[in-house]
């Protein structure tokens, strides 16, 4: 029996029975839907547009222009500040500071008086000085030497120590807590009117005329008492030693008082050599002399009488104002009184005659400065 080949199976698939007919119609419905969705687009794209447009304005560019307000505004400001603060830094000049102020300057201010025999201990003389401060004070006189002629100091002078005062304060303390409580302390030396220093030395003395005794300004029996003699070179190197103990614990500035002759012009009176220098003479001497010593390290005050002031007298031969005088305190009696102008008017007197500065004590108007 004859074998015949296997025939292969032939798959047919749709596609290939595909009419001419059929590719027509397909090719019209992709037509149709695509003309179909287009038009859907174009009938839907103005409102796609505007929602798009709404969103980016309501949305991102709000965002993105409130940022970048924000950055301009900082931005702005900021330059704005710098060069507001560049013209006020540039305009205002940086202050120099002050200079500080020295012991001896002299500055405006109120005066008083301290009682020296209170000062016994620290904490006395800061209470003395802060009560002084809360009053106003800017100057404070305490009185070392006296017209007795006591020392209220341990003084290392030969007569300043045979003369001390009951009561010694410790000049160092007084002067630094007068100092810390921001006042400015004033030593006050009594002069030529020393009669225990007339008789512990001799030599510094007036005497009597071709005689050893001592000079005195009364009868004994009426209390007289003798004075240092001005032109004596011991005796203004003696106020001058004074002088630089208490500037060595630390007053810089120092009132001498009683630079003047006793009143009386009696033949009687021997002052030694004179070389024919009268009394104003020599007290300008006296002056300068203690002014060449000191220099600018201590300021140097001289008290007077509203008397010796504006007139001449017999204690020192001239007005104050002439006699070289810097700085000068003007004292007004209490039984009488100088009104404002009438100050000014004498501080300008005094002003034009040559002196620097003048203070006015008039207790009676209770003023001092």
């Amino acid at each position: 029996m004859a074998r015949y080949p296997k025939r292969q199976k032939v798959k047919r698939y749709r596609r290939s029975f595909y009419t001419r007919e059929m590719r027509l119609k397909k090719g019209i419905g992709i037509a149709v839907l695509v003309v179909a969705v287009l038009a859907a687009a174009w009938v839907a794209a103005p409102h796609v547009l505007d929602w798009a447009t709404h969103t980016w304005y309501t949305v991102v560019r709000d965002r993105d222009l409130s940022a970048s307000s924000a950055v301009s505004e900082s931005a702005s400001s900021g330059a704005q500040s710098t060069a507001a603060s560049e013209p006020a830094a540039s305009s205002v000049p940086e202050k120099e500071p002050e200079p500080e102020v020295k012991g001896t300057d002299i500055v405006t201010g109120l005066w008083a008086e301290v009682d020296v025999t209170t000062l016994t201990d620290e904490a006395a003389i800061r209470s003395a000085a802060r009560q002084l401060k809360a009053q106003g004070m800017t100057y404070a006189i305490l009185t070392l030497k006296d017209t007795a002629g006591q020392v209220y100091y341990a003084s290392q002078t030969a007569v300043g120590a045979a003369n001390a005062a009951p009561t010694q304060v410790e000049l160092t303390s007084v002067a630094s807590i007068f100092k810390e409580e921001g006042l400015v302390p004033v030593a006050a030396l009594t002069a030529f009117r020393d009669p225990a220093g007339a008789r512990a030395d001799h030599a510094l003395a007036i005497r009597y005329q071709g005689q050893e005794y001592l000079w005195l300004d009364n009868k004994a029996s009426a209390g007289g008492n003798p004075w240092l003699n001005p032109y004596a070179a011991e005796t203004v190197q003696y106020i001058g030693d004074l002088i630089a103990e208490v500037h060595a614990a630390g007053f810089d500035q120092v009132l001498l008082e009683n630079v003047r002759f006793p009143s009386s012009t009696s033949a009687k009176q021997d002052y030694g050599t004179t070389n024919g220098v009268d009394r104003a003479g020599q007290l300008t001497a006296d002056i300068a002399a203690w002014q060449a010593r000191f220099g600018d390290t201590v300021t140097l005050w001289y008290g007077y009488s509203l008397a010796e002031v504006t007139g001449s007298s017999s204690q020192l031969g001239a007005p104050a104002a002439q006699l070289g005088v810097k700085n000068l305190l003007v004292k007004v009696p209490s039984s009488s009184t100088l009104d404002a102008a009438a100050r000014e008017e004498l501080t300008l007197s005094l002003t034009e005659a040559g002196v620097e500065h003048v203070v006015i004590r008039d207790d009676a108007a209770s003023y001092f400065e």
